[in-house]
């Protein structure tokens, strides 16, 4: 169902003016609507699900000067979305506290730096986030739906359901190129599956149009490899049904040669699934020694080693993805997050 909430009662705005889907839009469609049960909240989006509450950027324009209680919250999180925050400001009148959220871990430009400075407060999403930034910050690390990523009941079920085989299933999920690090995980993986017979690996995801010759190119290595019949691409599915593929898994490996934040591995944990992750983004901050293991990006042996220390003792490992459900559950709940994001808009709402 549609939800349109009228701005005039809004406290808070939330812009979203990028269609094309990124993790940025994904983190305030998993946001927005569990905040707005508990503040007036709404999205500022050309287009978003139906479920999140949302007004067009349009409603900005005609939008009332003050908020149901004073000056509103803007939270953007993205350049043009600081620099719209401005606009409304200082050349529409409108009263706004700019709250700018950053998941970069790379020096700013001059650009970006200009409009950091003109905010209110600023969240960063992982300590490391935090020390690019000029400015104090709260750190903020990503949540997930706990409900929604959960350990299975049947796994030997689940796999028959999905037409997978038996073994030790090692999964890579997300967007297929070279900076995701895939060609890193298939160059890992071939000599695991030499030594791991039972073993089998799963890619995931969709290469886009620049990216098409790469995926082509990783199909070839993995068919001429001599185990390609354990090599499995599949198709990038809806975020619903991610969970099961998640759960069908021994092992999920996050091999990225960067990353913002990087959601997968805690999407993996939740499912009771431990991890081998590099250390970029925030992956050293969510995993412990009892959920995984930290490797340097684009260590090939590195990874193949640490795949086959954690293949070679099953009880361990199932050990470990126990923990790392468990770990998930303390420390990165989706509603932890939120909660932490609205004691800042209601800190701001307060000062008037």
């Amino acid at each position: 169902m549609e939800h349109r909430p009228n701005p005039a009662e809004l406290d808070v705005l939330v812009p979203n003016f990028k269609r094309r889907l990124s993790g940025v839009t994904a983190t305030i469609v998993r946001l927005v609507p569990l905040q707005a049960k508990a503040m007036a909240l709404a999205a500022v989006a050309p287009d978003m699900p139906l479920h999140v509450p949302t007004i067009p950027p349009s409603a900005l324009i005609t939008m009332s000067r003050n908020g149901p209680s004073g000056p509103r919250v803007w939270h953007a999180r993205r350049n043009t979305e600081m620099l719209a925050g401005l606009a409304l400001k200082y050349l529409l009148g409108k009263r706004l506290k700019l709250v700018f959220t950053s998941a970069s871990q790379r020096k700013h430009t001059g650009y970006t730096k200009w409009l950091i400075d003109r905010m209110d407060h600023l969240i960063a999403t992982s300590r490391k986030t935090a020390g690019y930034l000029d400015h104090p910050a709260d750190v903020i690390l990503h949540g997930i739906d706990t409900t929604q990523f959960s350990p299975p009941d049947d796994r030997a079920a689940l796999r028959n359901r999905l037409g997978l085989q038996d073994g030790l299933l090692v999964g890579c999920y997300g967007r297929i190129r070279a900076q995701k690090g895939t060609g890193d995980f298939l160059d890992a993986m071939i000599p695991v599956l030499k030594q791991v017979t039972h073993g089998h690996a799963l890619i995931m995801g969709r290469a886009t149009e620049s990216h098409t010759t790469y995926e082509a190119d990783l199909r070839a290595k993995a068919a001429a490899s001599g185990v390609g019949d354990r090599i499995h691409f599949l198709p990038e599915v809806p975020v619903h049904e991610m969970a099961d593929w998640y759960r069908v898994l021994d092992l999920f490996v996050a091999p990225q040669r960067w990353e913002g934040f990087g959601l997968t591995p805690l999407e993996a944990m939740a499912c009771g699934v431990p991890v081998v992750a590099t250390t970029v983004g925030a992956f050293p901050e969510l995993l412990t020694a009892e959920t995984g293991k930290l490797i340097s990006p684009q260590d090939i042996p590195g990874m193949s080693d640490a795949i086959l220390e954690m293949l070679s003792d099953t009880t361990k490992l199932s050990a470990m993805g126990a923990s790392a459900r468990r770990h998930v559950e303390r420390n990165f709940r989706i509603e932890a997050e939120a909660e932490a994001i609205m004691a800042i808009y209601r800190r701001l709402l307060s000062e008037g």
